[in-house]
């Protein structure tokens, strides 16, 4: 594997983790329709793009929704 192959694994990983978190948060916040609920943590999501340390960005991303949805939900 050369190293776009591997950034394209680890680009692949973290999608399918911030997918899970979307599905968490439809769950925990069902007022919230679920596209809303995916539009927040995407754009949760977007603040961390060109960040060179991912690591810790998916749970950053789910605390970050979950703050916002807290207020959208009431």
């Amino acid at each position: 594997m050369n190293g776009e192959q591997i950034e394209g694994v680890i680009e692949s990983s973290e999608r399918t983790v911030i997918d899970q978190v979307v599905d968490r948060l439809v769950q925990k916040y069902p007022s919230v329709p679920g596209e809303q609920v995916a539009d927040v943590v995407n754009g949760c999501y977007a603040r961390f793009d060109r960040r060179p340390i991912r690591d810790f960005i998916p749970l950053f991303v789910e605390r970050g929704a979950r703050t916002q949805l807290g207020l959208l939900s009431g």
